[in-house]
């Protein structure tokens, strides 16, 4: 049996070396390191995958939501609601611009925000909301937009981990994930479903003026060469990196549903364990399993984690701590049991190996070395 591995990144390569390959040395033979065309042939194939009109490539994930929040002409204490279950870069760039943090708890089953807190938090200050399409499925994004649309507020979709995704909508409409709210953000991290060989993020919208502030935001501010019309930062994608994801883009879905095997598996193998609790898909998304994540009930979960590591599987807690308990992040106005899920999964969480190249062999051993755990916790 090979190596078990969370990601195994490796081996995706080796199925498609030749287009990846292929790729680089074009750029390298270019020697258009910095937005030569294969930023730009990604840019046009990822629209077209995405159905939506504008795809910015940047630096990061965390740039991407950086730069969608600066385009929006918000204030210094400008309340930005987002969930406190999530990877700290949500709440970070927030915070960096001077704007608000406000947190919510989010749904036990799916892990997503919970519109009724949602709703709740709002405030005259609130200018916009940032759900996180946490694991890889879509937050209740119709109920969101209809909040948004009372309350006049954004809506910047955190779609770092659910790309791909679909939502339908209660009249049959079915759109990607990140291209349902004001402006859409994601990360090409190396671990992720679509990811790149080093740092790499994009932003959507299908709004003209909001997508040509992001561009400048992106480019120091620039719309015109040298002319700074407003405060920028620096962030894009370099050509390899483009050329790795447009030769990774055409088996994005074949990723996708490998991914979706996997967790079926998973599925049906802890179906009826009393101490395992598998992922919930809500009716109105499609998940794409970024992470297959459990949550134990009644058993210690750290036991179960050192016993998995010295079987050989690999095991990761997303995320062991909330936005509102992290020691940069306190605020006198939450304290501990104020969040009382995004507490309770913290405690519970555990994420199992979820990529694209686990097969039958390595699920039939992760299975059973997690039932022994579980037993034995």
């Amino acid at each position: 049996m090979r190596t078990i591995q969370m990601v195994d990144l490796r081996s995706q390569y080796d199925k498609i070396k030749a287009e990846i390959d292929a790729g680089i040395h074009e750029v390298i033979d270019s020697a258009a390191f910095v937005k030569g065309p294969k930023v730009a042939d990604f840019q046009e194939h990822l629209q077209q995958y995405l159905g939506v009109r504008h795809v910015i490539p940047v630096g990061n994930g965390t740039d991407a939501l950086q730069i969608a929040l600066m385009a929006l002409g918000l204030k210094p204490g400008d309340e930005v609601i987002t969930p406190t279950f999530t990877f700290i870069a949500t709440a970070e760039v927030v915070a960096l611009l001077g704007l608000t943090p406000v947190v919510v708890d989010v749904d036990f089953d799916t892990f997503c925000m919970d519109v009724s807190a949602v709703e709740r938090a709002i405030t005259p200050r609130t200018k916009a909301i940032v759900p996180v399409h946490l694991f890889g499925q879509n937050a209740d994004m119709e109920a969101l937009m209809a909040l948004a649309k009372r309350h006049d507020l954004f809506v910047v979709e955190d779609a770092c981990q659910s790309i791909g995704a679909a939502y339908t909508f209660a009249d049959g409409r079915t759109l990607k994930s990140g291209c349902m709210g004001h402006i859409g953000c994601t990360s090409f991290f190396p671990s992720k479903n679509l990811g790149c060989y080093g740092d790499g993020g994009a932003i959507f919208t299908n709004d003209d003026d909001l997508a040509k502030k992001m561009r400048a935001v992106a480019n120091h501010g620039m719309e015109v060469r040298y002319h700074h019309d407003r405060v920028g930062v620096n962030s894009r994608l370099d050509s390899i990196q483009a050329a790795v994801l447009d030769a990774k883009l055409p088996h994005l879905d074949d990723y996708i549903a490998a991914r979706r095997r996997a967790a079926a598996y998973y599925d049906e193998a802890f179906a009826g364990n009393e101490h395992i609790l598998t992922p919930v898909v809500a009716a109105h998304t499609t998940h794409v399993f970024h992470q297959y994540t459990l949550r134990l009930q009644g058993i210690d979960r750290d036991k179960v984690r050192d016993m998995l590591a010295a079987a050989g599987v690999p095991s990761m807690i997303y995320y062991p701590v909330p936005l509102h308990l992290q020691k940069a992040y306190r605020d006198a106005r939450y304290k501990a049991g104020d969040f009382p899920v995004a507490e309770r999964l913290a405690a519970c969480v555990l994420s199992l190996p979820m990529h694209t190249e686990l097969d039958d062999e390595q699920l039939a051993y992760i299975v059973e070395q997690v039932e022994k755990a579980v037993s034995n916790a």
